[in-house]
């Protein structure tokens, strides 16, 4: 099984104690932050955009794990200055040409990975395999926050996982994004998924002098398949 690998989510990070957040992932070696770019077409919503990107690359050398949540990617990774330590998803369902995109996307030299939301079926996978380093693999239906997992990605992941292993594409990472509890970790972990986006459901749970107990925990589930006992419950965690 693939090395478990935390990708902080910073749609979730308040931007009062950002600085204050980034220097402990830094500390706990948190190995990517996922953001999320939503343009409100593809996704009903707004989110980090190319500005936020560049501040928070001064910030820290933290390779990101950008989520392009928008209509027609292809047209756009200029946009949010793209680097070769990046991991970059773009969205099956985001445009008609996936092939291109990702095509044009390994121009870049970063890790390309296909998103694919609860609903869209796997067999859409088949025909881009030899194009992905990976599959984030969407938990709820992308665009908001305080969303809850969608039952049935848990049995989707399971034949994922499958899917990949009868094509002898166990080498491709399966990243699995929204409503990552520790509870969720560890069945999806135990499952085979090894990218693990990390929001107020877990890391980011109440304000940063808990961060790193959460971490660490985290951590422990990730590695020892040991749930959390309990939860404080917000009304508005993030994916």
């Amino acid at each position: 099984m693939k090395e478990a690998k935390i990708s902080a989510s910073m749609m979730c990070a308040n931007l009062v104690d950002l600085k204050q957040t980034v220097a402990i992932f830094e500390k706990e070696k948190i190995e990517y932050l996922h953001i999320d770019v939503m343009d409100g077409e593809f996704v009903p919503n707004f989110g980090l955009g190319s500005d936020y990107i560049r501040g928070l690359r001064e910030l820290t050398e933290i390779p990101l794990d950008i989520h392009m949540m928008v209509a027609s990617p292809e047209y756009k990774f200029k946009w949010v200055g793209i680097q070769s330590t990046d991991t970059v998803s773009i969205h099956y369902e985001s445009t008609t040409q996936i092939q291109r995109a990702l095509d044009w996307l390994a121009e870049f030299g970063c890790r390309r990975f296909l998103a694919i939301n609860p609903a869209t079926p796997i067999y859409v996978l088949e025909e881009v395999l030899d194009y992905i380093d990976g599959i984030n693999l969407l938990m709820v239906n992308p665009g908001f926050a305080g969303q809850k997992i969608v039952p049935s990605t848990i049995k989707k992941a399971e034949r994922l996982v499958k899917f990949l292993a009868d094509r002898g594409k166990d080498d491709i990472e399966i990243e699995v994004d929204g409503n990552i509890t520790f509870e969720n970790a560890k069945i999806l972990r135990s499952i085979g998924a090894s990218m693990f986006v990390g929001g107020t459901s877990s890391i980011l749970t109440g304000s940063p002098r808990r961060y790193e107990e959460n971490i660490l925990q985290l951590r422990k589930v990730l590695k020892n398949g040991e749930a959390y006992e309990s939860i404080d419950q917000f009304s508005d965690p993030c994916i």
